[in-house]
């Protein structure tokens, strides 16, 4: 499967924070022929592992990718068998009316869509606002006893959303965010078939990202890499935003860089993307950068961390919106810049004030 037949399917799958496992799966399936092992913690990371050339205790990368989408989770029952809604993650209400979705219920999946009070029937001054979270709902189609029956407080519930491709590599759907990074991993190891490195590479499709990166900080913790390297999504150019704040869609890769980002990951970085003609972007972040590389920066003595982004529109809603390619070149950029780690880059991140 190329990859973005990969990222396609993958996007489509089922999978919030805290329920990952059929995205799991998925990745675990469709990579088993490019490493040497797969492992799943006790919390749900998916660990790929491919063995390096180098020496016993050789340098070690760990390249991140949340699995997790926002969903939602079914807070109350109510009379007719509507369901009461929260969030997991950050759901803009606005983007939820009139979408379809799926209930994954305790004895199946069931398919509804997000209603609420027409506006012939709203008063002027409802008409005037956004209607809020708590005032949606989820309508099944079902008798209230059946609801009852087959469904339960807690249960989740995703975006019905078949991916769309547009004109120009550009693909639109729901859990752009973040299957596009994860699709990005698959590529490096692809692109990894073959060649030799030293280092010993873990791939990780981490969870529970958008509920705070516990997913990471976990992975990392066992892993303790010497070298990490976070993928994630950044805001796409978008009408209406200002240029700053955002990157171009098919620009390449986006390479952060602030307070949390090791300057000789970045470098690295810059300087491989430049030795292969790959095109990068540069993101200026003032401090956290609410993404995995956060928790990864800070465990036990601290690891050098970076972090590339894939420059996506209409982020948390059910058409984001990329670029493949940028996909494509940020699974080549990573594999490039394993291939050039080695000791002594690795015992230089150490010491790097006196250089």
């Amino acid at each position: 499967m190329d990859g973005k037949e990969f990222l396609m399917r993958l996007s489509e799958v089922p999978g919030g924070s805290g329920d990952e496992r059929n995205v799991g799966k998925f990745l675990i399936e469709h990579t088993k022929n490019l490493v040497d092992s797969a492992t799943v913690d006790a919390i749900g990371n998916v660990v790929l592992f491919r063995q390096g050339t180098g020496q016993i205790n050789g340098p070690k990368v760990m390249i991140a990718a949340h699995m997790d989408e926002i969903t939602l989770m079914v807070q109350k029952i109510d009379q007719g068998g509507f369901l009461r809604v929260v969030q997991v993650g950050g759901f803009d209400p606005r983007t939820l009316l009139g979408q379809e979705v799926v209930v994954h219920g305790q004895t199946g999946n069931y398919v509804g869509v997000i209603g609420a009070k027409p506006p012939h029937l709203s008063t002027p001054e409802e008409r005037k606002k956004t209607v809020p979270l708590q005032d949606l709902f989820v309508d099944v189609a079902m008798p209230e006893t059946m609801v009852q029956a087959c469904i339960q407080v807690g249960d989740r519930i995703t975006i019905r959303r078949t991916c769309m491709p547009l004109l120009n590599e550009r693909l639109a759907g729901k859990a752009m965010d973040n299957r596009a990074s994860v699709t990005a991993l698959m590529v490096c190891l692809q692109e990894l078939q073959g060649k030799h490195t030293q280092a010993d590479v873990y791939a990780v499709g981490t969870v529970q990202e958008e509920i705070g990166s516990k997913g990471a900080q976990t992975a990392a913790f066992a892993i303790m890499p010497d070298v990490a390297i976070a993928v994630d999504v950044c805001h796409g150019e978008t009408p209406g935003v200002a240029s700053d704040l955002v990157q171009e869609i098919g620009g390449g890769p986006v390479l952060s860089f602030g307070p949390n980002i090791h300057p000789k990951i970045f470098t690295r970085l810059k300087e491989i993307a430049k030795q292969h003609g790959i095109a990068v972007q540069v993101e200026v972040t003032q401090g956290a950068t609410w993404t995995d590389a956060d928790p990864m920066q800070i465990v036990q003595a601290g690891i050098a961390t970076g972090l590339i982004s894939i420059a996506l529109r209409y982020m948390h809603t059910s058409v984001e919106t990329l670029s493949y390619d940028d996909v494509h070149q940020v699974g080549k950029l990573l594999a490039r810049f394993i291939e050039s780690l080695d000791h002594a880059f690795v015992e230089g991140l150490t010491c790097y004030l006196n250089n």
